[in-house]
Formats: structure tokens, sequence, C-alpha cells
């Protein structure tokens, strides 16, 4: 069953910018893998990360979290579709947790952050538990963002695992 249109001329402005984050600036309309394209698009916010520290990042991210629990959910009520795949607000938190334990310690590369994108969206697509869970029981603005906040959690745990094993 194909997903209803997203018509923007149809919303009034506050909609319309509500809808536009919730679509992740536009990187959720990709018509294939829409997560994917969001996810990626998250990878600029890196540099972002990286220039303004740790405590920064983190207070912005979780700002980001909460405030997309209103952009995830009024963009579903919006567009009339619970979780759609084209909302990747939640995916722009997800992915940036996932680099926090690397802004932390003040180390990126390429490398990482295929490695980052990879993990993120290795758990964002297979949600073991808890995220399985949240996806199926857990309605809203805050069951679309959960999911995506956890997944972004597990990928930094994996992170977090590598380096303290490889400096042992």
């Amino acid at each position: 069953m194909p997903k209803p249109e997203i018509n923007f001329q149809q919303m009034n402005w506050s909609e319309r910018l509500i809808v536009f984050c919730g679509v992740g600036l536009g990187s959720g309309l990709a018509p294939k893998a829409p997560g994917t394209f969001g996810s990626a698009f998250a990878l600029l916010f890196v540099p972002f990360w990286f220039a303004v520290g740790f405590k920064i990042s983190l207070a912005v991210i979780v700002l980001m979290s909460i405030v997309g629990i209103y952009i995830c959910g009024k963009t579903a009520e919006i567009i009339h579709v619970h979780d759609d795949g084209r909302i990747v607000w939640d995916e722009f938190a997800g992915q940036s947790i996932t680099f926090l334990p690397l802004i932390y310690i003040g180390q990126i590369s390429w490398l990482w952050a295929l490695v980052g994108f990879a993990l993120f969206r290795l758990f964002d697509i297979w949600k073991p538990w808890p995220i399985n869970v949240i996806d199926r029981q857990v309605d809203g603005g805050f069951g679309i963002m959960l999911d995506d906040i956890i997944a972004g959690i597990w990928a930094a745990l994996c992170i977090v695992l590598y380096l303290y094993i490889s400096k042992a």
C-alpha cells in the first residue's frame, strides 16, 4: 500500500516548517531507503559536534531529542501516517548519539564515520531488545524518537566496547 503523498501546499506555514524538519530537511523524501538517507544526512552534523565539544554536543543532542518528540509526533499527525519512514528527525538524533564516545575522546576519521553510520543503521533496522518492544508498543512522537535513541545508544556502546578492548 503506497504512502500518501506529502502535500506541502495544503499546509499552513507552521505545519510546513514542522514537516520539513520531520522529514529531515528533505532527506527523508528519498524514494528508497529514507531512513538510510536521513542517517547519512546526519553525518553532516559530525564536524559541528567535534567543533563544539562533548558537553555542548550532548546538550544539543538531548534538546534535539526532546524537540524531536514534538516534531515527529506532529509530522505523523499532519501527514496521517504513524512512524512514516519519511520521518527521519529521529535518525538525526540517534545517529548523533552514536558519535558521543568519539566526541568525548576527540577522535574521528572517515573510517569511524562509516563505522558509526553502519552500527546505527544495523541497530535501527535489526531492532534488538528493547528497540523492538518500543517500536511495537510506544506510540506518538515519543515512540518514534525512543527506538532511534536506543539504537544510537547501542551503537555508541559498541564503539565504547571496542575502544575499551583495543586499549587493553
